[in-house]
């Protein structure tokens, strides 16, 4: 065991309620070759290189605990503060992913961008997507996808509400990907729309495709108990519970 598991960044107790919850926080990294992966096609999840994709995220200081498995579907619900000590990871051939309330925020920071941006470094060859939502009595989104090539595009603020945090081009984003204005129109999302109008997760899904892992119950995922850097524990004391 390590030396190191007695500690916690925490201040909030343990049986905390949360305040507001996580609709989803995930990150996928889709490898080539993109147009053969299907989420039904997909192995069975490897906890091994799971658990060494949850240890060497950024948002993660030490892996503690391998609790067990639970479909990719639904994702974690939060209750009380020891929850958000939980996260997902599956590694499915091919396909990579990770949830972690972590990654959650409330305009103040991209979380979500930064980390997608270090996992680039590490899959230059791989699509990376990331959705991110939060209920803060109000929901906040997240979304990028960033391709092989380098073309991006990365979302942040509240549905419905100015202002927006925009990066890179949806349009370009679209034509490398081989998006038609039919597919677009297919999921009701206008990219000359206003930001806070347009559902930019059904958008940078579009880079998974069929291989998407999230929304299938029969995907296992490892779950993990860590200890989350002291920064990020902060910016979750933050967002999760009132007055910290």
């Amino acid at each position: 065991m390590s030396r190191m598991t007695h500690l916690s960044h925490w201040t909030t107790p343990a049986d905390r309620m949360v305040r507001g919850g996580m609709g989803r926080c995930d990150i996928t990294i889709l490898q080539p070759p993109f147009v053969t992966a299907t989420a039904h096609g997909l192995p069975a999840n490897d906890p091994v290189q799971a658990r060494e994709l949850a240890r060497s995220f950024g948002t993660v200081e030490e892996v503690l605990e391998e609790i067990g498995t639970r479909p990719a579907h639904p994702p974690l619900y939060l209750v009380e503060r020891s929850d958000l000590d939980q996260i997902q990871a599956g590694a499915w051939g091919p396909v990579l992913g990770i949830s972690d309330p972590a990654l959650g925020d409330d305009g103040n920071d991209t979380p979500l961008l930064y980390e997608v941006g270090r996992l680039r470094e590490r899959y230059p060859d791989a699509r990376i997507v990331g959705r991110v939502e939060v209920d803060c009595g109000e929901s906040h989104t997240e979304d990028i996808v960033w391709l092989p090539d380098g073309t991006m595009f990365h979302a942040s603020g509240w549905p419905g509400m100015d202002p927006w945090e925009v990066t890179g081009d949806p349009h370009a984003v679209a034509a490398a990907l081989g998006v038609t204005g039919d597919i677009l129109a297919e999921i009701d999302v206008d990219l000359d729309a206003e930001p806070e109008e347009v559902e930019w997760s059904a958008f940078v899904g579009l880079a998974l495709g069929e291989a998407d892992p999230w929304p299938w119950t029969h995907l296992e995922t490892s779950v993990l108990r860590v200890r989350h850097t002291e920064s990020h524990t902060r910016r979750m004391e933050k967002l999760y519970f009132l007055g910290s």
